[in-house]
């Protein structure tokens, strides 16, 4: 047997570079590259073996491990999850920043190879710089928080411990079922020690994603679900994305007159203008979907989780008659709601079922429902679009506002902008095959309603861990797997604040993003929350601590978001206009460093509501009549939600 003397970082390395993903006869390398925050936790081991050897790895330098992981996530997202990261980080705070990218993959079934340093195997240097003690078990460090995050989780306390793992890792990462983040927690000494590996070890390995065929029998028991129903209604998920199942999906609804509302992750799988697609469903939803789901009496699930905003908390589907049938290649998620389940890839799966509804000559009983809900929703969307603070009788789409914030926002920012008109304008202006990205704040659930995404693949939302700071790290990961298109962070002015230092990452490695920043001085959508639900606004808005009240209910604080980003290079705007946004729009597309548009727009001016409802928890016990009324709305509702 032939060996390979190699440290257990550079053997890692090397057997990295040799993994290749195939699918439908095509085959790609599967890692692109490594994202690195050296500490004393990897540079001298996987910092060393990337140094000497990369092979066709590229290495990324992060500025912040959450946000290095979440480009990560973002890049195989845009892949359709074949082809990812691996990312590194030094023990202790670097891999604890780690954490939240984890979930992030995990939440959204996203691959991901996150490799963080860990305290030594030996125990010698004990505690090591970073360690947190346990006096009651010595073998927990830091890394073990990624355990409740990861889809597999390891640790390599002996260099040939490594071969096992990887092969494992490996599994999981194109594994389109059950795939997320992949910890391996890798000890600095380990890293170092050499170790005789075997050659074959180091063979090329071809990971085939295979589309798994449906059964006859699940076939079956689809058709018997579906032929005697009168209304049914698609849910277009994620699902449908990364099987690249778009055009099965289309010729399935057109074929039997079949209309379909999407999801956060499955919208863009198939372009807005589509006869059958009614737009985004769920708490999120727009007033189409949701009115043709209220009647559905058959609910077929392609490639989506039922996650608590697609089905309203599961109170959104009222016909009594109501089933469920779902295609998805994952049995967990194909159980869900006691559906009749494929357990199939989405693309084969529709087809197969298209061929045996033709044999019955099956088509829905829908007359003129589709085309006038979706005709509605476009009056609706055409009004959201021209939404002024100024026009008479102007009223903010959210229940429960003060009417004096409107009026100080605008005098204090000098604008009166609403985040209606703004999405609309820019949706206009940019280019039909630009990407937009997002993942927290009102704006996923604005954009899900309004957005019209005019090329396929052009809707980039994580919401999944709705992970605040996503936004601009992941626009980074998305021009990265996309370097001709222009990407568009949305990002709100909380989420900005928490994390935008790829920014410079974006920078260093010329991959210009547009970062649109609505400012709107405050965490926006969960003031609504709290406002709409019986509250005062109570610490979500950004003010200065009033000197006599002693609380956060001061004048607003006033953030030139635009001067501070400046600072690193990025070109950048300040809009208080529709004409200044136009004008800076239209500039940012001739720049080639990336851009920041700061957008002042006025508070509680975002969509709400049409028909869906979410449960939150509400007290039960008040003295304020608001939060008890909000409380009976809580209970009613949950009489009409279904139980699990």
């Amino acid at each position: 047997m032939k060996a390979v003397r190699l440290t257990a970082a550079q053997a890692l390395v090397r057997f990295l570079n040799q993994q290749v993903v195939e699918f439908d006869g095509r085959e790609e390398k599967l890692f692109k590259g490594v994202f690195t925050i050296f500490g004393h936790g990897n540079v001298l081991g996987l910092g060393q073996a990337l140094e000497e050897n990369p092979g066709d790895l590229e290495v990324y330098q992060g500025r912040n491990e959450q946000g290095m992981g979440q480009a990560s996530v973002a890049f195989a997202k845009q892949k359709h999850r074949k082809q990812i990261m691996a990312c590194t980080s030094s023990v202790g705070p670097g891999s604890a920043n780690l954490v939240t990218a984890a979930a992030t993959a995990s939440a959204n079934n996203i691959p991901v190879l996150l490799l963080p340093g860990d305290t030594f195997a030996t125990r010698q240097p004990d505690p090591v710089l970073q360690q947190v003690e346990h006096d009651h078990d010595l073998t927990i460090t830091t890394n073990d928080a990624f355990r409740a995050v990861s889809k597999y989780w390891d640790r390599i306390n002996r260099p040939e411990q490594l071969m096992t793992a990887m092969l494992n890792a490996m599994r999981v990462l194109t594994d389109p079922a059950g795939t997320g983040a992949v910890t391996i927690a890798f000890p600095q000494d380990v890293q170092g020690e050499v170790y005789d590996f075997p050659e074959y070890f180091f063979q090329k390995r071809v990971h085939r994603i295979e589309r798994r065929v449906p059964t006859p029998s699940d076939l079956k028991d689809a058709v018997d679900r579906i032929k005697g129903k009168k209304k049914p209604m698609i849910i277009c998920g994620g699902g449908v994305r990364y099987s690249e199942a778009a055009d099965a999906l289309k010729r399935f609804a057109e074929t039997f007159h079949i209309p379909y509302g999407e999801t956060q992750a499955g919208k863009s799988a198939v372009e807005n203008d589509h006869a059958y697609n009614l737009g985004g469903i769920g708490v999120t939803g727009n007033r189409a979907a949701n009115r043709i789901a209220k009647e559905a009496d058959l609910v077929i699930g392609v490639g989506t989780r039922y996650t608590d905003f697609t089905t309203s908390s599961k109170q959104l589907f009222q016909n009594p008659e109501v089933d469920f049938l779902t295609i998805n290649v994952s049995e967990y998620h194909a159980s869900k709601l006691d559906a009749v389940k494929v357990v199939a890839d989405a693309k084969l799966a529709l087809t197969a079922l298209e061929a045996e509804l033709k044999k019955i000559r099956y088509r829905s009983g829908y007359t003129d429902e589709i085309q006038s809900a979706k005709e509605a929703w476009k009056t609706e969307l055409n009004r959201l679009h021209r939404v002024q603070y100024k026009d008479e009788g102007f009223q903010p789409e959210i229940a429960g506002h003060r009417d004096e914030v409107l009026p100080e926002f605008a005098e204090t920012y000098q604008s009166g902008l609403t985040q209606t008109e703004v999405i609309g304008e820019v949706n206009r202006l940019i280019d039909e095959d630009a990407i937009i990205v997002g993942a927290s704040g009102s704006l996923p659930g604005d954009l899900q309603r309004m957005w019209e995404s005019r090329r396929p693949n052009t809707y980039h939302m994580e919401y999944g861990y709705s992970c605040m700071g996503y936004e601009i790290s992941g626009a980074l990961g998305v021009k990265m797997a996309e370097p001709d298109k222009e990407v568009y962070a949305m990002a709100g002015d909380g989420s900005y604040l928490l994390l935008h230092s790829e920014l410079v990452t974006s920078l260093q490695e010329g991959k210009k993003i547009n970062v649109l920043l609505f400012d709107n001085a405050g965490f926006g959508c969960i003031n609504n929350l709290q406002m709409g639900n019986g509250m005062g606004s109570f610490g979500t808005e950004f003010r200065y601590r009033h000197p006599e009240t002693g609380r956060l209910d001061g004048r607003f604080m006033n953030i030139d978001f635009a001067r501070s980003a400046a600072g690193y290079g990025v070109k950048t705007y300040r809009v208080s206009t529709l004409e200044e946004l136009r004008s800076a729009v239209e500039d940012a597309k001739t720049q080639t460093v990336s851009t920041l548009i700061d957008i002042k727009v006025l508070p509680k001016t975002m969509t709400d509501g049409y028909e869906s409802w979410w449960h939150v928890g509400v007290a039960a016990v008040s003295n304020n009549p608001q939060v008890q009324e909000a409380y009976r709305n809580k209970e009613n509702n949950l009489k009409k939600a279904r139980k699990y």
